[in-house]
Parts: C-alpha cells; sequence; structure tokens
C-alpha cells in the first residue's frame, strides 16, 4: 500500500490543472487502510517531489501547445526572479511549501524559467513534509469526526483557503507579471490559451 501512495502523489502532482492535493490522498490511505502515518509521509511526499519534479520538466512542452507566447514570457519572467543566491531561494520555496497553497504554480514558474528542478526539491521536501504531516494529522482527526467535516469545508476558513488557493493560481496564469514589476502596473489578461 505505500508503494501506492508513492505512485498516487507523484501522479497527482503531474497534473497541470486542477487536481486534488498529494495530502487528501494521503489521508484517504491512510484511513481506508489503517495504514502508519509516519510511513504514509515517508512515501508519499517524495512521490511528490517526484511529481512536481517531472512536471517542471513536461510543462515547457505543455505550455507549446497551449499558452500563447506572451503569457510563456511572463511565467518565465517570474520563474527568473527566482534565480537568486541559493539561500534565498531555498527560504522561499520552504516557505511557501509550508503554506497551504498549491505548488503548481511554483513549479510552472520552475520549468518555464527552466532553471534546473533539481535544486528546489531540497527545500520542498522539507517545507512538503512539515505541512503534509500536518494535513494528515489533521485529516485523520476530521475523518474521525466526519460529522463535522461537511460543517468545516463550508467554513470561512476553507473557503478562504480555497478562494486564496485558486487566486494565486489565477494571478500566475492572468497577471501581466512583467508590467507589475518592473513598471508597477497591475495589468491582467485573459487571452493566454491558444
Amino acid at each position: 500500500m505505500y508503494l501506492a501512495v508513492f505512485a498516487v502523489s507523484a501522479a497527482v502532482d503531474l497534473i497541470p490543472v486542477f487536481a486534488p492535493p498529494a495530502w487528501s490522498l494521503m489521508v484517504f490511505f491512510l484511513v481506508k487502510f489503517d495504514l502508519n502515518p509516519w510511513l504514509v509521509l515517508a512515501a508519499g511526499v517524495p512521490g511528490s517531489a517526484l511529481g512536481r519534479y517531472l512536471f517542471s520538466l513536461y510543462i515547457p512542452e505543455f505550455s507549446d501547445r497551449f499558452i500563447k507566447r506572451h503569457k510563456k514570457d511572463d511565467i518565465k519572467f517570474i520563474g527568473k526572479r527566482l534565480d537568486r543566491p541559493l539561500w534565498q531561494s531555498w527560504m522561499f520555496v520552504f516557505v511557501y511549501t509550508l503554506t497551504p497553497l498549491s505548488t503548481t504554480a511554483l513549479f510552472t514558474a520552475v520549468g518555464m524559467a527552466q532553471l534546473n528542478p533539481l535544486l528546489f526539491i531540497p527545500p520542498f521536501l522539507a517545507g512538503k513534509f512539515a505541512s503534509d504531516a500536518f494535513m494528515i494529522f489533521t485529516g485523520r482527526y476530521a475523518v474521525a469526526n466526519a460529522g463535522t467535516l461537511w460543517h468545516s469545508m463550508l467554513s470561512v476558513k476553507g473557503i478562504t483557503m480555497s478562494a486564496a488557493g485558486l487566486l494565486l493560481i489565477g494571478a500566475v496564469m492572468f497577471v501581466d507579471w512583467r508590467q507589475l514589476l518592473e513598471k508597477k502596473r497591475l495589468r491582467l489578461n485573459f487571452r493566454i490559451w491558444k
């Protein structure tokens, strides 16, 4: 079952658009098969890292087929902002990975800027292990108290976190970052698809 956790975590983090977070599938396996939560983390987090690594390798090809050139250039520009001294990049990736926001946007920028994704895997692993541990133990508790689960998903916090994740992905895709960072002007462009 732990191999299945690894494979599913890798597979879900290969998907470029909306997919369930890997931690939610880890919780499913944990509860459904009564697995050891620490071994679930030991299998799922490296699987997730492999998925994000492979994602960052194929996303430039995917974008060539489906995203307009000006948006690709814009995302590359964001990714180049990650090309800083190693400790600064690692700190940013680590802190970002601790948040409940999707790492799709982060690895899209890394891939589009053609940065070496292996450089970002160590802080990703550290942050992902901590955040997924929190989510897995919280998820296990929520499943044990399933009566309140539906209520918590519709809570202000649950809706706010979902909205924040969607806004972040939308910002990466639809904000003209070059205009914003170089000229301090916010401009949206929704014509990014070929």
